[in-house]
């Protein structure tokens, strides 16, 4: 089977296109709006891009009728956001944060969940999370999309300060992931959790090849 997603529909009843890059990270973001609304978000069109300086992007399509995301409009408004690492035990959280609410109403509050301030910016974290990373906006490019929903905003941000919930550090120095149990989109409605780890190194890699792979502190 094959088809030009460009100018033919689907072949199958549901879309493969979002089933095959999986599993992705779920970009779990708050903002805070200029006049102090706190927002977070769920964005499955998330990834760092670097790490020296560390640099992340997230994409946001439209909704429907033409408005940007608010997350968006607050990192571009006030200059920051935060990534708060999505998580198993936080998925019923994600996935009621995920409404399109009245843009006066906090997902924080509908969600249940518990705030704590940023160091660096006026935005709140996920208290329950065990990651934060906040971040200062640097850009965003637009593309335009064949439908209003298809256009979609991709916002670039530098990294400032790191959070980590050491209780989720074992004795190597390294995130526990079996603990943590990162959230991941796949396609459709489904979700899944990282339980299964295995390694791989890189035959006949050098010292600096092999640290830098591993995020080795030099």
């Amino acid at each position: 089977m094959k088809y030009d997603p460009s100018r033919e529909k689907s072949p199958l009843p549901f879309s493969p296109f979002k089933s095959c890059t999986v599993p992705r990270p779920i970009g779990w973001l708050s903002s805070v709006s200029k006049d102090g609304i706190d927002n977070l978000a769920p964005y499955s069109q998330w990834q760092n891009l670097t790490f020296d300086p560390p640099m992340v992007m997230f994409a946001a399509n439209q909704y429907p009728d033409g408005r940007r995301k608010d997350t968006v409009l607050n990192a571009e408004q006030t200059g920051w956001f935060v990534w708060n690492m999505a998580t198993y035990d936080l998925r019923e959280a994600v996935n009621i944060s995920a409404m399109a609410l009245p843009r006066k109403e906090s997902e924080f509050d509908r969600a249940g969940i518990t705030r704590r301030r940023a160091d660096l910016c006026n935005v709140q974290m996920v208290a329950e999370s065990p990651v934060h990373f906040e971040c200062r906006y640097l850009s965003t490019h637009r593309f335009n999309g064949h439908s209003t929903v298809g256009t979609v905003d991709i916002v670039f941000a530098q990294v400032e300060r790191i959070h980590i919930n050491e209780d989720f550090i074992n004795d190597e120095g390294k995130l526990d992931i079996r603990r943590i149990r990162p959230l991941a989109r796949l396609g459709y409605y489904e979700y899944t959790s990282v339980t299964d780890i295995f390694e791989m190194r890189i035959p006949n890699a050098t010292a600096d090849e092999a640290n830098g792979l591993e995020g080795a502190a030099v």
